[in-house]
């Protein structure tokens, strides 16, 4: 489709996914094999929904940074009072994983599916996503099984293998912020994890 077909001041749908994607590719992202399941979502959702699950969401991730963060101040001390921390920290992983397998058990979960994504949007594995419309996707991290991420996004670009893209709906600057850190984290962690020495 040529500039001339689309009118003065508008963009094309495939323009306007060709720029999302753009958008996708050009930030960092995060790619992991994760618990994650979607379904369909009238598309554009409500602006009540879009609220409900912006407030939802930055709370699940503000969650999510305080247990990632618990466990990588870890450090080197070996002090009576950092080891007692560390006991205390191992208790409460503990307690966790009992209270995540109590709310969601295991069999209950979505299977675990390589996803890449980061606050434009997701790349999704094969026969996950429709064809076309809005999807709300579900995304479960081990930390925190029982409080999933739920973004509505909708399918802009379908694969020849299969995947497909879907961009979010605005997330408003405090929730695409906490996503934006919530991807820097774990790909540092995944760099870090690389660099590491073979035994």
């Amino acid at each position: 489709m040529t500039s001339d077909s689309t009118p003065s001041g508008h963009t094309s749908p495939a323009s306007a996914a060709a720029t999302g994607w753009d958008d996708f590719e050009q930030r960092v992202s995060c790619e992991e094999s994760l618990h994650l399941d979607c379904e369909p979502l009238a598309w554009p959702p409500s602006p009540a929904l879009l609220q409900q699950l912006a407030e939802r969401n930055t709370n699940v991730l503000a969650a999510i940074a305080a247990l990632e963060e618990r466990r990588a101040d870890g450090g080197e001390d070996d002090s009576p009072l950092m080891q007692e921390m560390l006991r205390m920290d191992a208790k409460l992983n503990v307690l966790m994983e009992i209270v995540n397998n109590l709310l969601v058990p295991a069999s209950a979960l979505p299977p675990r599916r390589q996803l890449r994504f980061n606050a434009i949007g997701a790349l999704l594995p094969a026969g996950l996503a429709p064809a076309a419309g809005g999807v709300l996707l579900r995304i479960r991290f081990d930390l925190c099984r029982s409080l999933p991420l739920e973004l509505p996004a909708q399918v802009q670009r379908q694969f020849d293998d299969g995947r497909a893209f879907v961009l979010f709906a605005p997330l408003g600057d405090a929730l695409g912020d906490a996503i934006e850190r919530l991807v820097f984290r774990h790909h540092r962690r995944k760099v870090a994890g690389a660099r590491q020495p073979v035994a």
